[in-house]
């Protein structure tokens, strides 16, 4: 998502490095960008309530109501289940490296907490986390007319490519 790239930049314009080798104790230099990061990472794992939830969610129930992937679509949710787990495990290993442990490198101690810039744009970010996660029918509503057009022009396209 954009804010795990965001994240990932602000640490980057501090230290230029993208190594979780190069960090850890991240939290303890960085508290409110800590605390915001947690969020954003579970989001992107699918916790109810925010965001990645309701994208995962929709995904999944799509694709086993999907009769398009044949008689058996349960096998395609199988496999996007394993993905989603499979992330949700490296998103934890990512955050307990980077954010989580000993303060012990000299460069992390250095690390200054988000400025008002940084903070509005993560706390941007988190407002469209929460408000998809909690209220989701609104945008749904706003994106239906193109989703819509978009699965128009899929039926036309397999219409005329046949099977």
């Amino acid at each position: 998502s954009g804010a795990l790239f965001f994240i990932v930049g602000i640490l980057y314009e501090q230290r230029h490095t993208r190594e979780m080798a190069d960090y850890g104790g991240v939290w303890r230099a960085m508290p409110v960008f800590s605390a915001l990061s947690l969020i954003v990472v579970l989001s992107s794992m699918g916790l109810p309530g925010l965001n990645g939830f309701v994208g995962e969610f929709s995904i999944l129930l799509g694709s086993m109501n999907g009769a398009e992937f044949g008689a058996n679509p349960w096998i395609y949710t199988a496999f996007a289940t394993t993905g989603v787990i499979l992330a949700a495990v490296y998103l934890l290993w990512m955050f307990q490296r980077v954010f989580m442990g000993p303060l012990d490198k000299e460069e992390n101690k250095k690390l200054r907490d988000l400025n008002k810039g940084e903070l509005a744009i993560m706390l941007a970010f988190l407002l469209f986390i929460v408000w998809i996660g909690v209220a989701p029918s609104g945008f749904f509503n706003l994106t239906e007319p193109a989703v819509g057009k978009l699965v128009e022009l899929g039926s036309w396209v397999s219409t005329v490519a046949g099977p």
